[in-house]
């Protein structure tokens, strides 16, 4: 088994192992010390950043806390160094995630912030440079990872979801639950993936050109599934938000036009059942990728249920199908999924 699928294929236990940390003693002193910093401070804003997979997490963690009434925002690391840094004051709590906690734009940035402004750390690896250089750190549990980012994009979402609960005073049994609710559902569709995958690939075909569309917590997934597609199988993509696909990018669509839309239950469902309704209209593919059950009976339109009502929590769980096609497609376009050819997995240049 390819090392990349065999990531994917851990990815049950590293989601277990982050959420039994946050439920124990060690994981709630974390979660204290960062709400403690908060309060004693009177931090009144966030600013959540990252690089890559790590930017996209950012993206989901400020959808969540604005959803829960804390103001944050999203900002790409390198665009927070260079252009945006006058956003960052003594008032401003910085998360910043990275997987390694060696991205070369994050280490520069706790590197030059001054002492008495607050940074804290997401990352997958405890002795990293940005473990040891923040006021405080959160770990998640994905273990060592070589390949495109699958176990550690979907651990550090929990971790930062977690943490939006405990601040907003929501962690408890109920979101316990439905974590360990993904956990199962995570391995029932991991336990399906050879039919799910022959049946995606005889609705789509093969791919030169994917297009993929959401809204919300889910434009994390899609921008990590655009990243995927062109990083581990190298094939082109792009990722949009659903009301921007409509400004212009609409206009792609067409006989040979495949996409995949991610469409929760939410305050944008139907918006999204809208928009996969004249992608075939126009007779372009869609597969939809749903944690409802949408009256789409047209032939170039194909539904993947997943069953997890939370939002968010879909936004994470709703990766799985397009990891597993990404797997398919790199080994039928004769590339070793996830594999990198110009770059390393840690990125340590500008």
């Amino acid at each position: 088994m390819k090392k990349f699928l065999t990531e994917i294929l851990e990815q049950p236990e590293s989601l277990k192992l982050t959420l039994e940390y946050y439920k124990s003693k060690a994981g709630q002193v974390s979660l204290n010390k960062i709400r403690d910093l908060i309060q004693k401070d009177e931090l009144k804003e966030i600013i959540f950043t990252g690089m890559g997979s790590s930017y996209f997490s950012s993206y989901a963690a400020s959808c969540l806390f604005n959803s829960l009434g804390i103001h944050s925002y999203a900002v790409n690391t390198s665009e927070l160094l260079y252009y945006h840094s006058a956003l960052i004051t003594k008032n401003t709590l910085v998360i910043c995630i990275s997987q390694s906690g060696e991205s070369f734009e994050v280490v520069k940035l706790i590197n030059q912030l001054p002492a008495n402004f607050y940074c804290i750390g997401v990352t997958n690896e405890e002795q990293s440079s940005l473990a040891k250089n923040s006021r405080s750190a959160l770990f998640s549990k994905a273990g060592r990872e070589e390949m495109t980012s699958t176990k550690t994009y979907t651990s550090l979402n929990l971790t930062l979801f977690i943490l939006g609960w405990f601040l907003a005073g929501k962690w408890g049994e109920e979101k316990i639950n439905n974590i360990e609710k993904m956990v199962t559902g995570f391995e029932t569709l991991l336990a399906s993936r050879e039919e799910m995958i022959s049946e995606v690939f005889a609705f789509l075909g093969n791919l030169n050109y994917i297009q993929i569309i959401g809204r919300g917590p889910s434009y994390s997934t899609v921008l990590q599934s655009e990243l995927m597609f062109k990083e581990a199988a190298k094939l082109p993509s792009a990722g949009t938000l659903g009301g921007e696909f409509r400004h212009g990018p609409m206009e792609m669509v067409k006989p040979g036009f495949k996409s995949i839309l991610f469409a929760a239950q939410g305050t944008t469902y139907s918006q999204s059942i809208n928009m996969a309704t004249d992608i075939a209209r126009y007779d372009g593919k869609t597969l939809v990728i749903t944690n409802m059950d949408p009256d789409l009976s047209d032939t170039n339109v194909k539904v993947i249920t997943i069953d997890q009502p939370d939002e968010y929590l879909f936004s994470i769980q709703s990766i799985i199908p397009v990891q597993l096609m990404v797997n398919y497609a790199a080994l039928a376009n004769g590339f070793e999924p996830g594999n990198f050819i110009h770059g390393d997995k840690v990125t340590v240049i500008e």
